[in-house]
């Protein structure tokens, strides 16, 4: 404030100065002592109509705008609908599963020390999509030298079905071995196949012997009718017997009728432990005697065995 005021008399003094030169007044001019007073006076009056002192400013209300002050917002994590809460978590909705086919038919004749590989096609009938945290595990029999553990090999989902194959390697000792496994959840459910959660297993016999004796390891049957219901001019039935065995076997049979009406023996040869499924036929009309019937495959030899399929003729 010092510093601007003495500058402020410098130039009042200055002009002043000039001006009374170049105009020539009459007036006598007055002392300089007397100009610095004049002006040191008008500048303070100046300074203090202009100046508000500091302390006593009150600035307007109006002036200022207020701000309303932010909501504070905690974010809550959420899952999605079709999710659980990790401290609830559970995979059991995950476990079901169903067995579609299998390779190496139960009771197939192995050497000592034999390595196969036994592959069972797997059915995710959950509602879940299986990574590889699920696991298949051992779960009971002989394990056949294979782990105890092992990931699923690939993404499973849902309605989908993936092949699941161990090498195995068969016992040094002759006998017969079953090795039974089920499938892991990653929250460590075990879980098998069908309603009942049944492991998937294998069953194969071990000989050293050069000439092993080989036979049927099983025989399934089951029949259609076409059309499955009514009265048509003809009824058309078929039957089907499916043959297992456990290594090449040449074997004879035939079909036989309630009726009486047999066909002739036949001779087959498989040239290893597979499966073939023989079929007949029994055509009934309107006119046919209707009731209890039923349709048997015989095998004659190696050993005799006859499997019989019951059904009944119905024509409304």
């Amino acid at each position: 404030m010092t510093k601007q005021i003495k500058y402020l008399l410098f130039n009042i003094t200055v002009t002043t100065s000039l001006l009374l030169t170049s105009c020539g007044a009459s007036t006598p001019a007055p002392d300089n002592q007397t100009i610095i007073q004049t002006s040191v006076a008008e500048t303070v009056a100046a300074q203090n109509t202009l100046e508000v002192p500091a302390a006593t400013e009150t600035p307007s209300t109006a002036a200022i705008p207020t701000k309303t002050p932010f909501q504070q917002i905690t974010l809550v994590p959420t899952l999605p609908a079709t999710a659980t809460s990790p401290a609830t978590s559970s995979f059991s909705q995950c476990a079901s599963a169903s067995l579609k086919s299998e390779t190496i038919i139960d009771g197939t004749i192995f050497k000592p020390g034999e390595q196969f590989t036994k592959t069972w096609e797997i059915t995710n009938t959950s509602t879940c999509a299986w990574d590889t945290s699920y696991k298949i595990v051992f779960w009971d029999g002989d394990i056949l030298g294979g782990g105890y553990v092992y990931n699923l090999p690939q993404v499973v989902g849902p309605g989908q079905t993936i092949p699941i194959s161990l090498i195995l390697t068969t016992p040094a000792t002759d006998g017969t071995y079953r090795s039974e496994w089920k499938l892991q959840t990653p929250d460590n459910i075990n879980f098998g196949v069908g309603y009942l959660n049944a492991a998937f297993y294998t069953v194969i016999a071990v000989s050293s012997s050069q000439k092993p004796k080989y036979g049927t390891a099983s025989v399934t049957t089951s029949y259609t009718r076409d059309p499955k219901t009514g009265c048509p001019a003809n009824s058309r039935y078929n039957f089907y017997a499916t043959v297992a065995t456990t290594g090449p076997l040449e074997f004879t049979y035939y079909w036989d009728q309630s009726d009486h009406n047999s066909d002739h023996e036949k001779s087959y040869f498989m040239e290893s432990a597979s499966t073939k499924t023989f079929t007949r036929e029994w055509v009934f009309g309107r006119t046919n005697n209707q009731g209890p019937k039923w349709v048997s495959f015989i095998i004659t030899s190696p050993i005799q065995q006859e499997y019989r399929i019951d059904f009944e003729f119905v024509c409304p």
